[in-house]
């Protein structure tokens, strides 16, 4: 998977992926304005809500990695060795929230039932969920050019999934739903503290998940330095043959 041709058609699949994760965010977004503009809900607050969900947030974090990485690589990469720093420290980023996305949806949301007029569009939901995830997954495992990061990028992946639960907690309470009309929001059950278990249970999820990002989180980051030592061997390796066959 090391070749040119390799690497041509994994850059040109991520830049499809970014397209078809935008797509189907935008396919959704026409959805939820178009039921609010239908049942006479706040725009706005549909708008701003929408765009509250980790899953959507992480999603277009990813569709712009992703089609940022080919950019690059279709512009200026086709000779490098790796990815630029920035972009290799987003791309560990968008990776570890894309599988998040895709754990936390697929074992803990999928089977909830939504109220009237909030049900996803059905391919739009599952590119969202399952598919992008799943290329993310691809990706850390056999996607090219990837840089060796430090361990201390956890910082940066960590960074965004606090300050999105500090902000989901803070608005929670100041937002009125606009489909159920009660006097709060949060964008999943689980970090609702009115449900059945209260604080207890949100601070109880918000751990769980905290340290399911610092585990997939290290992984993504454990697993490209493996990578690319493996990728430092072999250079190495192949560099030492003519030295070897010449001394013959």
């Amino acid at each position: 998977m090391g070749t040119t041709t390799w690497t041509r058609v994994w850059y040109a699949a991520r830049a499809t992926m970014g397209a078809l994760i935008v797509a189907a965010i935008v396919r959704q977004l026409a959805a939820s304005i178009g039921t609010a503009i239908e049942r006479d809900r706040d725009l706005g607050v549909t708008i701003a809500n929408f765009f509250s969900f980790f899953t959507i947030l992480s999603n277009a974090a990813a569709a712009t990695v992703l089609l940022w990485a080919a950019v690059w690589f279709f512009t200026r990469g086709r000779r490098a060795d790796a990815e630029p720093t920035g972009l290799a420290v987003a791309l560990g980023c968008v990776s570890t929230y894309m599988i998040i996305t895709g754990i936390v949806y697929n074992t803990l949301l999928r089977s909830i039932e939504l109220p009237q007029g909030s049900e996803p569009v059905w391919w739009s939901n599952e590119v969202l969920h399952l598919i992008g995830p799943l290329f993310l997954v691809a990706d850390v495992f056999v996607g090219p050019l990837r840089r060796a990061l430090p361990w201390s990028s956890l910082w940066a992946i960590v960074a965004f999934p606090i300050a999105w639960v500090v902000y989901t907690i803070i608005r929670g309470p100041l937002i009125t739903n606009p489909v159920s009309a009660d006097p709060f929001w949060y964008p999943y059950p689980f970090l609702n503290p009115n449900n059945p278990g209260g604080w207890p249970s949100v601070i109880l999820y918000v751990v769980g998940i905290a340290v399911a990002i610092i585990a997939v989180g290290a992984f993504v980051v454990w697993w490209g330095r493996r990578r690319a030592t493996g990728r430092l061997r072999s250079g190495e390796e192949a560099a030492s043959v003519p030295s070897s066959a010449a001394s013959r």
